[in-house]
């Protein structure tokens, strides 16, 4: 299994006899109550047979900690792997019993640098297609780790999804309880934190696989009744949710918590209902009260979305499944408890397909239709590459007439860019159609911005929604001006955060936002105010914290500044933006350039490619007199960003004044090709065109300049000087006479005397 933004199959588990304990989680917004649930190695005193089987299914290896007698990854010989498209080698280890994975790039002369190793605290994923390695942080949140293992081929070393780019995001990606809810049976979480926009984290120690109480519901009351002296088969059984009895939908819904996933691509495939803690589910409750699940528009079997977890989904598509009424389940195929292998899954799997198919596949065969041959899955679920984890290989559950004539296995690039963003109308998936109640036109509304699918007429008709119904709930606030800030309409959005904030004083994303919108409407002491209230309130929130220490940057409020960033990065010190900023205002004049460069250095560390950081230490490099260095930042910087007109505007100047003319000039051009309103660049090639000599080049340059920045006086005050030059008096005076109104000193008084020697 793997830590994409996907959902995948979960059920039972059990793990080993021993007494009556509760799991350590903390409830939260309806989630499971501590005195409902057991240790479920509870569960293996009375059903030790399905116990021992369950143990080798994928849901009960689907996170754990990585041991010697789990491990089936090389961490010694093939421990080596180079990404070509980041620069980026990677090495696994295994050292004193724990395991780690080691990044680390070439940077100036050649040298290792951006090394980043940390320990592998858990593995999500049972190995049946992809492992992926995660990192415990200090304050318990949970980092992917860049590289994956992969079974296919025999198995071997690539990115995990998402991973595979030149802008690839390290380990800073972390874990959501949206994919735990998923990965592993609940886990313990801080109290409060299933609100809206928490950070997500997983103090203590954690469950280790999907557990019995997935599928059966929480097991306290089924464990005492059946300890109790007396008690009737009948009450031990009502205590506990058999999956079997339950009615068609209730039955498939338990696979469908995990297992239905429109698309992993950027679109709201679901929306957990604010009343509803992330880790809230119980077996047996009706899906839509927990969850809504939403499509593309006109979605079916034409689009041929199979990604690796649809499995529901494409089931669902199957005229098998249509004509069923209900009869068809995941488990009329797959036993939870146990898995059959090699020869005895084909013949498993085949048989249950000619439990319904035998007299037409009798008649097909007589007439000559079909050949004699009883592999049905091979031709009508064949294994095919997943579009979204591209490394992995698994069966479609869309059962198909006919076997889909293209190469289903071979070898594709990640999908990357635009093309995987769905425009459109999102529609209900399940359940379908919604009940026409005020609460699910408000959802579906929300569906169309969350992801901005549909953003444009998903704006009009959020708010229109918002304005008639009112709702008590602050977060459909929130995701409105969330969306409004996202089309950078921040002035939309601010009445919308203070109104999430009145119904709900403690929303940390009613405060954060509030925040940012201020912070882009420029009302930055409003801001400080939004942010500041934000750490009162959550004073172990890191971003919080940033987002307070970035704004006082841009007041000049260096103390305030410092001690805001140093407090973030305290609590979370993955993250380079906190790092950069806190670089930036160590950089200013009178600063510390010793630990502004170690800023800069770390921020570029945790991201590689982040453009701004290594152009900025370039900048500070040049003006430490290590020009060589500096040239390699700069460079790196535009690697990962081509088409940064900033950076290569300064890479610019810092070549002019080495006199590398001809190099200034590329720069300055490729500044223009990013950026055609560029009037400083304009500027600088006007300038280098005068030092050559090349008047008529000058002169259209400057002019170029002034006509898109008129305030440009430093470009108005040379260009009116060359006219003046050329004797074309009647076009220079406007020039100078608006260089003569500049803030700046020198250029009001050169264009004021140029102007006296002109007779004005």
């Amino acid at each position: 299994m793997t830590a994409v933004r996907s959902r995948w199959w979960r059920a039972a588990a059990a793990i080993a006899a021993g007494a009556v304990a509760a799991i350590p989680f903390f409830a939260g917004a309806q989630s499971v109550p501590i005195r409902d649930s057991v240790d479920s190695r509870t569960c293996a005193t009375c059903h030790a047979k399905i116990y021992e089987t369950y143990q080798r299914t994928g849901m009960a290896r689907s996170f754990y900690r990585p041991q010697s007698d789990n491990v089936v990854e090389d961490y010694r010989t093939n421990n080596r792997y180079f990404h070509q498209a980041s620069g980026t080698y990677f090495t696994m280890l295994e050292r004193g019993g724990k395991y780690y994975q080691r990044r680390y790039q070439l940077g100036f002369q050649g040298k290792e640098t951006n090394v980043d190793e940390k320990e592998i605290d858990y593995v999500m994923g049972s190995g049946n297609h992809v492992r992926t390695y995660l990192h415990r942080t200090g304050a318990g949140a949970l980092l992917e780790l860049p590289l994956a293992w992969y079974a296919e081929k025999g198995g071997y070393w690539a990115m995990n999804p998402g991973y595979d780019k030149p802008d690839q995001p390290d380990a800073r990606r972390k874990i959501s309880y949206e994919c735990m809810f998923c990965h592993n049976a609940y886990p313990r979480i801080p109290a409060g934190s299933d609100q809206l926009r928490a950070e997500p984290l997983f103090p203590g120690a954690s469950p280790e696989g999907i557990d019995c109480q997935r599928c059966h519901g929480p097991g306290r009351r089924h464990v005492e009744i059946a300890r109790t002296a007396g008690a009737s088969e009948q009450a031990i059984r009502s205590a506990i949710v058999n999956p079997a009895r339950l009615d068609p939908d209730r039955q498939m819904e338990i696979c469908m918590q995990c297992h239905l996933e429109t698309t992993s691509f950027p679109f709201p495939h679901s929306i957990l209902k604010y009343d509803r803690g992330q880790f809230s589910y119980r077996a047996g409750e009706p899906l839509a009260d927990f969850l809504l699940a939403f499509d593309h528009a006109a979605a079916g079997p034409a689009e041929d979305r199979f990604q690796i977890v649809n499995s529901v989904y494409r089931l669902r598509m199957s005229e098998c499944f249509l004509r069923s009424s209900g009869k068809l389940q995941c488990t009329t195929c797959h036993d939870p408890h146990d898995i059959p292998r090699g020869e005895q899954a084909a013949r498993h799997y085949n048989g249950v397909c000619l439990e319904c198919h035998t007299g037409a596949f009798r008649n097909l065969v007589a007439a000559g239709r079909h050949t004699a041959a009883t592999a049905c899955v091979d031709c009508h679920m064949p294994k095919r590459r997943t579009a979204d984890v591209v490394h992995a290989v698994m069966t479609d559950h869309y059962i198909q007439r006919r076997k889909p004539e293209s190469d289903l296995l071979a070898e594709m690039p990640e999908p990357h860019g635009p093309e995987i963003v769905y425009h459109g109308e999102v529609v209900p998936y399940y359940p379908k159609p919604l009940d026409s109640t005020g609460e699910n036109e408000l959802y579906l509304a929300l569906a169309q911005v969350r992801e901005e699918n549909n953003v444009e007429r998903g704006l009009a008709q959020f708010s229109a929604a918002i304005k008639k119904l009112r709702p008590s709930r602050a977060e459909f606030y929130v995701e409105l001006a969330d969306a409004w800030v996202k089309r950078s309409q921040a002035e939309n959005a601010i009445p919308l955060y203070q109104e999430a904030v009145r119904r709900k004083p403690d929303s940390l994303a009613g405060w954060l936002g509030l925040g940012n919108a201020f912070e882009q409407v420029r009302h930055e002491n409003d801001a400080v105010a939004a942010f500041r209230r934000a750490t009162e309130l959550y004073p172990a929130d890191a971003a919080a914290w940033q987002k307070l220490g970035e704004v006082y940057v841009k007041q000049g409020q260096k103390a305030e500044a410092a001690a805001a960033l140093e407090k973030s990065i305290e609590l979370d010190g993955e993250v380079p933006e906190a790092h950069y900023a806190l670089a930036t205002l160590r950089a200013q004049p009178g600063g510390e350039p010793d630990r502004a460069e170690a800023s800069f250095r770390e921020a570029i560390r945790l991201q590689p490619d982040y453009a701004q950081a290594r152009m900025n230490l370039a900048i500070l490099l040049f003006r430490r007199n290590r020009a060589d260095e500096a040239e390699y930042e700069f460079q790196a910087a535009l690697r990962a960003r081509p088409d940064y007109a900033l950076g290569h505007f300064n890479y610019g100047l810092m070549l002019g004044v080495l006199h590398r003319v001809g190099q200034a000039r590329s720069e300055f051009t490729a500044a223009l090709r990013a950026d055609p309103k560029y009037a400083e660049a304009h500027q600088e090639l006007a300038k280098l065109a005068e030092a050559g000599g090349q008047a008529d080049e000058a002169i259209r340059e400057y002019s170029e300049a002034v006509r898109i920045r008129p305030e440009l006086s430093q470009s108005q005050l040379a260009l009116g000087a060359a006219l003046a030059r050329r004797g074309n008096l009647t076009e220079a005076r406007p020039h100078l006479n608006l260089a003569a109104r500049s803030s700046d000193p020198a250029i009001r008084e050169s264009a004021l005397r140029l102007l006296r020697e002109l007779g004005q």
